[in-house]
């Protein structure tokens, strides 16, 4: 079955070595991953599903500078628009630097950006024309397709920009830089991620809202409930001590990542997070490193403030930006 404390797996769901979590894939798109979780906690795959969510780096427009705008839609409204345009961004994490880490300039370079322009004029007596994705051109010269629009349409447009009627023209340039989605969605590598476990509900972790039946109106998902090796699980006895151990993941990517690199870089990046708590913990007996010391926090002098009435942490008497005096 899939939680501890009750019985063993399936020989078909996982082999003998049992020891650590486990991954099973079950279906695989170009922008889909369905897979299986086991042998962890609720806390650690709830992690997983965080992570992928909002912390995996990725690749957006972050600057638009519109030199000639006389279509219908405002500069704000395009620039909206240009920063949702999903870009390539397979290896962005260890090919590109952040812009606020880049110490090989200030506010942008080919370091830590990516340039595109677009320039679009449509003349007099000639047809409507209408503005997608793949008429933003990369003016960098990258090997690579890091920061190129992301083309998975049939017709290999991507979104519509916007429409110019005779005599209208556009012309912008972009810069697009590595970031996150918990600075902004724009950087969010997954559209969605689907999770769910105990689809008998065997833990009692939800209450049904139902009006007549809740078996007819909350049905059971086959596809899940197959998991579970004990098919009586959702009749047995109640065990209040019982935790879930297999845990369903349907993830859909807006394609800036395939499915499988966005696993595996969410992997890493909750590695890394880890890693930083464990040597915090490990340091523990070191001084805390205080804003106004480079190497730990120091006493403060008998007035209470350091050079410039600051605080340790450095702040003035009037707060952390405040000013210091008359």
């Amino acid at each position: 079955m899939a939680y501890y404390n009750v019985g063993g797996y399936a020989d078909d769901v996982i082999d003998s070595d049992s020891t650590g979590p486990r991954v099973t894939v079950r279906e695989v798109e170009r922008a889909r991953c369905d897979f299986v979780l086991q042998n962890c906690s609720l806390a650690f795959a709830n992690s997983v599903r965080r992570v992928m969510l909002a912390e995996i780096p990725t690749i957006a427009i972050d600057l638009v500078n519109i030199e000639i705008n006389s279509t219908v839609l405002p500069d704000e409204f395009l620039a909206h628009r240009l920063g949702l345009v999903p870009l390539h961004s397979t290896s962005v994490a260890d090919r590109l630097e952040y812009s606020y880490d880049c110490s090989n300039c200030d506010d942008h370079c080919e370091q830590c950006s990516v340039t595109l322009r677009l320039h679009v004029k449509c003349t007099e007596g000639g047809p409507n024309i209408s503005v997608f994705a793949k008429d933003l051109i990369m003016v960098d010269g990258r090997a690579d397709d890091i920061g190129k629009p992301v083309l998975n349409d049939a017709a290999g447009q991507g979104p519509l920009l916007a429409k110019l009627r005779q005599g209208q023209e556009l012309k912008l340039s972009c810069v697009a830089k590595k970031g996150i989605a918990k600075e902004h969605a724009k950087w969010a590598p997954t559209a969605a991620i689907g999770f769910e476990y105990d689809p008998h509900n065997k833990l009692r972790h939800v209450d049904y809202w139902y009006e007549v039946d809740a078996k007819e109106e909350w049905p059971v998902d086959l596809k899940n409930a197959q998991w579970e090796a004990d098919e009586t699980a959702a009749d047995a006895a109640f065990d209040p001590d019982a935790q879930p151990s297999a845990f369903f993941f349907d993830l859909e990517a807006t394609g800036v990542l395939e499915p499988d690199e966005i696993v595996s870089q969410g992997v890493k990046v909750l590695q890394t997070k880890l890693a930083e708590i464990i040597k915090g913990l490990d340091n523990s007996g070191e001084a805390m490193n205080g804003g106004m010391s480079p190497d730990g926090y120091e006493p403060a002098p008998a007035e209470g403030y350091y050079d410039s009435n600051r605080t340790p942490y450095g702040a003035t008497a009037y707060g952390q930006n405040g000013y210091s005096g008359y």
